[in-house]
């Protein structure tokens, strides 16, 4: 540890720290490499991210408590380790972080964990604005393509843009990035986010074959399910209203057809088309059956013929 390093760490403490006081170590926060949820930091992301990460707190298992925290980071850069390159071929590029911890009794086995490579992946949470589709530009979660699939000799893979946020980063035991351990866990800020996030699942859905989710998407995916459900029986109900109703509508516009040539008619229609023929019958009803209030009594000018009413 250097004297500008321990300058650092103080800036988070409430009071001067010595060497002595700390246990320091490097920690590979994320890199550029295609991970195994066929996702990649861009170059520019990875250079907003060391600065967004400066001063935050790791934790266990992203569960974002008080008593869970374990150590902070106090400086991060991007390294690009010479003749490295990756997969699709870019230079090589990875966000590593300094990060420190008291030295207490407490946090002894966290600090054996660390030296004897025990506690070793980590993973990040942050918040990014694009998701890039790398076959045709536009964003995954409207495009028609599907994360690790192949097109043509492209594999499909998402490309993440402009963070917002860097939140937490954790120690966990399986990585999505093989190199850095990085989970990302994209907390979905806005309606549209999230939007995405189920129009992805949806596609890989209909693609067909086996599916793997993370936590996050099946508890999208289980959510999404559960809306639909309730969305269903407040459809039934509708239906069944409407049906009824057509039923006796077609007694007065439609006194021929039968009450079960009519259900057989509008079984397989559509709510929506339910509900058109329901207004259709409603309009020749009243041109049939004009309504009027019960306790009606006509103009003194009324001059109907064997009006009950008429004034003599």
């Amino acid at each position: 540890m250097t004297t500008e390093e321990l300058q650092q760490i103080n800036q988070y403490t409430r009071r001067e720290l010595s060497e002595e006081d700390v246990y320091v170590f490097s920690v590979v926060l994320c890199d550029n490499e295609i991970d195994r949820e066929f996702e990649r930091f861009s170059d520019e992301a990875l250079d907003t991210l060391a600065k967004l990460f400066v001063g935050v707190t790791g934790i266990a298992d992203h569960e974002p408590k008080s008593s869970n925290q374990s150590a902070r980071i106090f400086a991060c850069r991007v390294e690009t380790p010479d003749g490295q390159t990756t997969t699709d071929g870019r230079v090589y590029r990875r966000l590593c972080a300094r990060a420190y911890l008291p030295r207490s009794e407490k946090t002894q086995d966290m600090i054996l964990a660390l030296d004897s490579g025990i506690k070793k992946e980590v993973s990040v949470g942050c918040a990014v604005k694009e998701r890039i589709c790398s076959i045709c530009g536009e964003d995954i979660a409207h495009c028609q393509h599907i994360r690790g699939q192949h097109y043509g000799t492209q594999l499909c893979y998402a490309t993440l843009n402009e963070p917002t946020d860097a939140y937490e980063w954790s120690f966990v035991a399986v990585p999505a990035q093989k190199e850095a351990g990085v989970i990302k866990n994209f907390r979905q800020t806005t309606e549209h986010s999230q939007g995405g996030m189920t129009m992805d699942i949806e596609k890989r859905l209909l693609s067909g074959g086996e599916q793997h989710f993370t936590a996050a998407e099946w508890q999208t995916l289980t959510e999404t399910y559960r809306t639909l459900q309730q969305k269903a029986a407040d459809g039934e109900i509708v239906r069944e209203k409407l049906l009824k109703d057509i039923a006796g509508l077609s007694a007065v516009i439609l006194p021929g057809l039968g009450a079960e040539t009519v259900l057989k008619m509008t079984a397989n229609l559509s709510v929506r088309q339910l509900d058109e023929i329901k207004n259709a019958f409603e309009s020749k009803a009243a041109e049939k059956l004009p309504l009027r209030p019960q306790l009606y009594r006509p103009s003194d000018t009324d001059t109907t013929p064997n009006n009950p009413y008429q004034h003599i």
